[in-house]
């Protein structure tokens, strides 16, 4: 079965084509095609004046043109297509949906903070791992950060928060929001066995790259600590060069550090997992289980 699932997040859109089936034993073979993502950043425009301004509203829909003809090129069965945060916020995105329907037949669905939570914990990696710990899954967005937290071998809780990259960087989280986060890990995770943090988005993953780690290896939370002290130290500029970024990505690194460092603090956690696995990933399993059900 070949799927697709297009992400429209609030720094940019992907859309991940896999093949999906279950072998003899039932287990779920998930084989990537293609993983493609246009820095849309939706975010800029809708934290700072509530709304996608005309030339963002282009772009999407030459994204979402061109998505759709890549989809119809690999022979794609089934579809899914969901925006977060910026699309969330956005008092227009109505009308973007309308647009994008009509031009391209694909069903743009602005799913809330709590089931974008849902599908990164559909990708199962906790139940994957040992008993003996508990498992924070983070993902920071440019716009909201999804937490999920999997123990004695159930989901505890998830939860999304409006503390996101693009908004750190538009100077829109306070104090009182980062309060508000801490206080609710350490209230709902208190009493658990020891926490690991299993880290999602293209921030984290970039650090896992940079860290020149094994897959499956953790990063320790000094780790992290000293990246960010490092690359915080560079100008824009300075660290496309040094640490060969994108544009796109150079200035969201650091506050992205920034909340998987403090999320790691307050939930006790010394090491993250970095199983490269995002949002996409999510929604294709999301879809699978779908139209298995049927």
């Amino acid at each position: 079965m070949r799927l697709a699932a297009i992400d429209i997040g609030s720094n940019a859109a992907r859309l991940l084509i896999a093949d999906l089936s279950d072998d003899k034993t039932g287990k779920l073979q998930f084989n990537k095609l293609n993983l493609v993502r246009v820095p849309l950043r939706l975010g800029f425009d809708v934290f700072e004046k509530g709304e996608i301004s005309k030339e963002k509203r282009g772009m999407i829909l030459q994204t979402m043109k061109a998505y759709s003809h890549l989809i119809n090129a690999y022979g794609v069965t089934n579809t899914i297509v969901c925006a977060t945060s910026a699309m969330r916020d956005a008092r227009n995105s109505q009308d973007i949906i309308r647009k994008v329907k009509m031009e391209t037949g694909l069903d743009i669905e602005i799913i809330s903070g709590e089931f974008e939570a849902t599908l990164i914990y559909e990708n199962h990696v906790a139940e994957q791992m040992d008993t003996d710990h508990s498992y924070l899954y983070i993902d920071v967005g440019g716009g909201s950060t999804e937490l999920t937290f999997f123990a004695e071998g159930k989901l505890i809780f998830k939860e999304s928060f409006n503390v996101g990259t693009i908004r750190i960087l538009k100077e829109m989280v306070d104090d009182s929001k980062w309060n508000e986060i801490k206080e609710y890990i350490k209230l709902k995770t208190k009493g658990y066995k020891k926490i690991v943090a299993i880290g999602t988005g293209g921030n984290i993953n970039k650090v896992f790259s940079l860290s020149k780690k094994k897959d499956g290896k953790p990063l320790t939370i000094d780790l992290l600590k000293d990246y960010y002290k490092e690359i915080a130290s560079f100008s824009i500029e300075d660290r496309i060069n040094i640490y060969k970024l994108r544009e796109d990505r150079a200035d969201v690194i650091v506050p992205a550090l920034q909340i998987y460092i403090n999320v790691m603090r307050w939930a006790d956690a010394d090491e993250i997992y970095v199983p490269k696995i995002g949002l996409a990933d999510g929604l294709i399993q999301h879809l699978y289980s779908q139209l298995i059900n049927k």
